[in-house]
């Protein structure tokens, strides 16, 4: 099975490497897409190195083939998961913006093609109304979720707006990629 795993801004990017090697280890064929602000709390070496494929961060990346690299992740991928998904890839997915690699892999995706979002951003951001208007518009166009959770946040804070543990995520993406 093909998983394009998105990683974008956010601190919960490490628990990116451990989904990347988990994903890895029980056969999937993992691609990992990241946003720039992504490579600034993990490297691309790093995904690159567990997943065992480059990893695509531009759309000035794409120059080795005749068809863009997104492109071809897009038609290739059985899943398209992102962990973490900061408030400003969802807010990209929601209203059609395509300004990196991993959002214009969203829009090119075939319809049929499952979608796991896994959220990670201050509660106060989560709960913000544009944001839940937007997690509603993309629970409306199929997408799936997994948490936020509760707990302690990078900010300081406690409450919602933790990534899911790798554990739920991993058991998210078996339910998909089963059905």
């Amino acid at each position: 099975m093909t998983i394009v795993l998105g990683i974008s801004g956010s601190i919960a990017a490490f628990k990116a490497a451990d989904l990347a090697s988990q994903l890895t280890k029980e056969g999937h064929q993992v691609h990992c897409v990241m946003t720039r602000a992504a490579t600034e709390f993990i490297t691309p070496l790093t995904l690159q190195t567990l997943s065992r494929q480059p990893v695509l961060i531009s759309l000035e990346d794409e120059k080795n083939s005749w068809k863009p690299g997104h492109i071809d992740l897009a038609d290739s991928a059985d899943l398209l998961l992102v962990a973490p998904l900061s408030a400003n890839t969802l807010g990209n997915f929601a209203n059609g913006l395509a300004p990196d690699p991993l959002s214009s892999i969203y829009l090119a995706l075939p319809r049929e093609t499952p979608v796991l979002l896994a959220p990670a951003m201050n509660g106060k951001m989560w709960l913000h109304p544009a944001t839940q208007r937007n997690t509603g518009q993309l629970r409306e166009d199929g997408c799936h979720f997994v948490g936020p959770a509760e707990g302690d946040l990078a900010c300081g804070y406690q409450g919602v707006g933790r990534m899911a543990e790798v554990d739920e995520i991993l058991t998210a993406v078996a339910a998909l990629t089963s059905a």
